[in-house]
């Protein structure tokens, strides 16, 4: 079970289904997050990549982003995740099922801000981070919020990643990055 913690759905709590393969973004580290971002989630054009029960993009349309791509491709969360945007009327809300690495090879379009928290045991942080940065996939000065295990050294990041925040609760490493001028190899 999981709540949104502030906007026009605060309060509101949601399931995900038990056989999802997915690990929730724990509340108070939504709530810094949020804190970390303030105002600057109002009106943005969002990406949830590797969305799993979509508590991230749900928290940022409860705090007014014009819109937020759910991509993940657990089927039973993006069918939770349609219900819930649906019965909470977010209008803003479109769900994209499927693997989150193919669907950066897609045509692209300008986020101003990116939720990045992909299954902490793969590799798949850094491709999505340089599919993202190389495929037009991020707006100028776009924040991009990464989670990964604690336990483990920082990944390889485009180098115009500029790191803004960073925190640690538990077993999460959680980073807000700035997106800075020009593109750049990992460093």
């Amino acid at each position: 079970m999981l709540r949104i913690i502030g906007g026009a759905w605060r309060g509101r709590r949601f399931r995900f289904p038990a056989e999802a393969q997915i690990r929730p973004t724990p509340d108070r580290v939504r709530e810094t997050l949020f804190n970390w971002l303030g105002s600057r989630v109002v009106g943005t054009h969002c990406l949830d990549l590797f969305s799993g029960s979509g508590a991230l993009g749900l928290e940022a349309l409860s705090r007014g982003a014009a819109n937020v791509v759910f991509v993940d491709q657990d089927a039973a969360a993006m069918r939770e995740l349609q219900a819930r945007l649906t019965e909470w009327g977010g209008r803003g809300g479109r769900v994209a099922r499927g693997d989150a690495i193919h669907y950066l090879k897609g045509a692209s379009q300008p986020f101003g801000l990116v939720f990045l928290d992909p299954p902490f045991d793969s590799e798949l942080l850094p491709q999505a981070a340089e599919r993202l940065e190389e495929g037009g996939w991020l707006a100028p000065g776009a924040l991009i919020y990464v989670e990964h295990a604690a336990r483990k050294a920082p990944p390889r990041l485009p180098a115009n990643w500029q790191l803004a925040k960073a925190k640690r609760a538990g077993e999460v490493g959680y980073y807000l990055y700035e997106r800075g001028a020009g593109g750049g190899s990992a460093r």
